[in-house]
């Protein structure tokens, strides 16, 4: 008999897995794979926290497969060149994998389905990251939602309970071997000191109420959890309750931005309202370093840079705060601010990094006005009143060595408004 393949990619979870749960009903015994790709390696730096954790993931994973005899098959190197020796090495009959929506990984994933298609192997793959994906709901005459609210509204009307049932797969099938799990020095990389936290659900109830407190630490450091796929979205809407309605809210904003980029994929280097391409951005390099630092003179937002730089985590009402202040007082490109923060956070995601940028600058789907430009000293006065949050991340907030504000607010304001303004007549 034929092997069946399963590819694990975003989705390092044995649990609530669509596609493992399809490639163990086939009738054939199952290789568990997972494939280091070179081509997204080479794009991170040697310390990358977010590889440490994969691999962390992989090792929980080989522990959970040892009991019935069986372990991941680790590769690494260029999916197409791996999966050239994987045919010419195994019976394969069929292999299975979890849809990814990221402009690569659909590319990647049309070469090898055409690939094995040349060796008479189908390539299935299954819907598991999102409750609903890119065509699953689209307005009347078939185009997509570009705005949040109606897409929510339609989101909400075609859910049922039924679509986050968890089956009971069975482990008795994968194909028994002992393979030996790559060192992370024998994949490039090195040992870093910055951590993933384990999710917490146990603030949920009250998640409405503090999550615009970033002194609170009421976050369920749930985000690189999904993206990495170690929790499934299924189990997570599972056991929410009626009054989870905001941080349901949150998980639809998800998927809202990554049906945008599965419609839109200019996206990712262009402004989705193409009448911002008049803007003239400063993009002043000495700014925007003191920006990446920390260094602003802004406590609001020096405070987020450095937890980001620091721990890989931001609050989310910070990260609104950072990159307004980048995109409107400092008049910095968004794809600046937007690249930073794919190097740097835990839970990077393409799509909905990508769509909050964007928002922030104003040039987005569902963008905030570009004449919003938030105060970072009224934030700070409104969601960290007693300075708890900058006073942890900024020690020397109050002394000499603290720098002044590198613009004046109101100034950088009447600077945007005007820069803006003149962007919108030039596309004209």
């Amino acid at each position: 008999m034929g092997l069946s393949i399963f590819w694990f990619r975003r989705d390092l979870r044995l649990e609530d897995n669509a596609g493992l749960m399809a490639a163990l009903q086939s009738g054939n015994q199952v290789v568990p794979l997972f494939i280091f790709d070179q081509t997204i390696l080479s794009k991170l730096e040697v310390m990358d926290p977010r590889l440490n954790f994969i691999h962390e993931q992989l090792k929980k994973l080989n522990l959970q497969l040892a009991p019935y005899e069986s372990s991941l098959q680790c590769e690494i190197g260029e999916p197409l060149d791996i999966w050239l020796n994987l045919i010419a090495q195994l019976n394969i009959s069929a292999v299975y994998a979890n849809q990814d929506y990221e402009p690569y990984a659909m590319d990647r994933d049309k070469n090898i389905k055409a690939l094995l298609s040349e060796h008479g192997i189908p390539f299935i793959t299954t819907k598991d990251q999102v409750i609903f994906e890119g065509k699953d709901i689209l307005k009347a005459d078939g185009t997509p939602y570009t705005v949040f609210t109606p897409y929510k509204n339609q989101w909400l009307a075609h859910f049922n309970p039924s679509l986050v049932q968890v089956g009971t797969p069975h482990f008795k099938i994968f194909c028994k071997q002992k393979k030996p799990l790559p060192s992370l020095n024998q994949i490039g990389f090195q040992e870093s000191s910055i951590k993933v936290r384990p999710y917490d659900l146990s603030e949920i109830d009250d998640y409405a109420s503090n999550r615009d407190v970033p002194s609170s630490d009421g976050t369920s450091y749930l985000s690189p959890h999904l993206r990495f796929g170690t929790v499934g979205v299924r189990q997570l809407i599972a056991k929410l309750k009626p009054k989870d309605s905001i941080f349901l809210s949150e998980l639809i904003w998800r998927e809202f931005f990554m049906q945008i980029l599965y419609h839109f994929p200019q996206v990712v280097t262009s402004n989705f309202k193409r009448k911002y391409d008049g803007i003239t951005w400063r993009n002043d390099e000495a700014e925007f370093e003191k920006w990446c630092q920390g260094k602003t003179g802004y406590p609001m937002v020096d405070a987020g840079m450095r937890q980001l730089n620091e721990t890989g985590y931001m609050h989310n009402r910070v990260r609104m705060v950072t990159a307004s202040f980048l995109c409107k007082h400092l008049l910095i490109d968004w794809r600046w601010g937007e690249t930073y923060f794919a190097q740097k956070l835990l839970d990077f995601e393409l799509s909905s990094n990508n769509g909050n940028w964007q928002w922030s600058a104003g040039t987005g789907c569902d963008a905030a006005p570009y004449f919003r430009v938030f105060n970072p000293t009224s934030q700070q006065e409104k969601f960290d009143p007693k300075g708890e949050y900058i006073k942890k991340w900024l020690p020397e907030l109050n002394s000499f060595d603290y720098p002044t504000p590198m613009v004046d607010h109101q100034q950088a304001r009447v600077r945007a408004l005007s820069v803006y303004k003149k962007g919108l007549e030039a596309y004209r």
